[in-house]
């Protein structure tokens, strides 16, 4: 078979997989046509690869991708992996393995140790560079022996707005991002994971443990279970989508601005289990919750 057969097969095959997942949607989640475009696009990206190893946190945008590349290349063909380190929530480890049983994915966790290395635990502003160079070879290391030439992860197109060094980490390990490729915003991932049934569409947007403390206070194991420990109380306090933002002593928290009222009522309870956690001082952010709200004094430093 010639080169010019070969291309031609894999364009059939990657068309004749898009219908078929496109298909398999839901049909009371009407997409529009620009997401529609770029759903087949994404399918398309997905199919070139053949074989992938999927970066995988349990937020909506790498379980789209993992259930994307299930539904195109075959459950035999993906293999998701969780990094699991301290600065990984222990809820949000839990809720990983859950969709990837929901979505019937084969999976590996590997221990990452990038506490560990003085580049990321000093907290410079470039921390997540360091931390994705750890994950991301760490990865590659599993991959490339089982046959996974290609790790992706669940960079989107509008991730480019706030400063990401992680990113540059990724590139130069060759790692894809196919919602980035394809274009597709967070709206339009999370109207897609609807679309696919995905149990976890609209759930709030999540960051590592390690972006919650101020750049320039040392980033220990100790401090990340502290802030973990002082967020998962309010959640149990009915605040679903917040950041403890650690500021040494301090906690800053910050809430919905809708969700501000009720923290305010709650003040005495979010007081005892804040401090509960290790805190001194516990203080509720009137401005509410802003992701990257850490990277502000960057922007206005210049």
């Amino acid at each position: 078979m010639n080169r010019r057969d070969v291309n031609a097969k894999l364009a059939a095959k990657t068309k004749l997989m898009s219908t078929s997942v496109i298909l398999s949607a839901r049909a009371d989640a009407v997409l529009s046509e620009q997401v529609q475009k770029k759903y087949e696009l994404l399918t398309s990206i997905i199919a070139s690869l053949e074989r992938v190893l999927v970066a995988f946190s349990g937020g909506v945008d790498s379980t789209l991708v993992a259930k994307v590349a299930r539904d195109v290349l075959g459950r035999d063909n993906v293999l998701a992996a969780i990094a699991v380190s301290p600065s990984f929530a222990a809820d949000e480890e839990r809720a990983a393995l859950d969709l990837l049983n929901e979505i019937d994915l084969p999976y590996v966790t590997i221990e990452t140790r990038e506490v560990e290395d003085p580049r990321y635990a000093d907290n410079p502003i470039n921390r997540c560079y360091f931390c994705k160079e750890h994950v991301y070879t760490a990865l590659l290391s599993t991959a490339r022996p089982n046959g996974f030439e290609t790790v992706v992860d669940g960079f989107n197109a509008e991730d480019t707005a706030d400063f990401r060094p992680g990113r540059k980490a990724g590139r130069e390990l060759g790692v894809r991002s196919p919602l980035h490729e394809a274009g597709l915003n967070k709206d339009e991932v999370r109207a897609l994971a609807r679309h696919l049934d995905l149990s976890n569409w609209d759930k709030p947007q999540m960051a590592c443990l390690s972006s919650r403390i101020e750049y320039g206070i040392k980033i220990t194991p100790s401090i990340l279970s502290q802030v973990d420990r002082a967020e998962a109380a309010l959640r149990r306090l009915g605040f679903n989508d917040l950041r403890v933002r650690h500021h040494d002593k301090l906690a800053r928290v910050e809430v919905e601005p809708r969700m501000i009222p009720q923290a305010l009522a709650q003040r005495d309870e979010i007081i005892d289990a804040v401090r509960a956690a290790g805190y001194t001082y516990v203080t509720i952010d009137l401005e509410g919750l802003r992701h990257g709200s850490m990277n502000e004094g960057l922007r206005k430093s210049g």
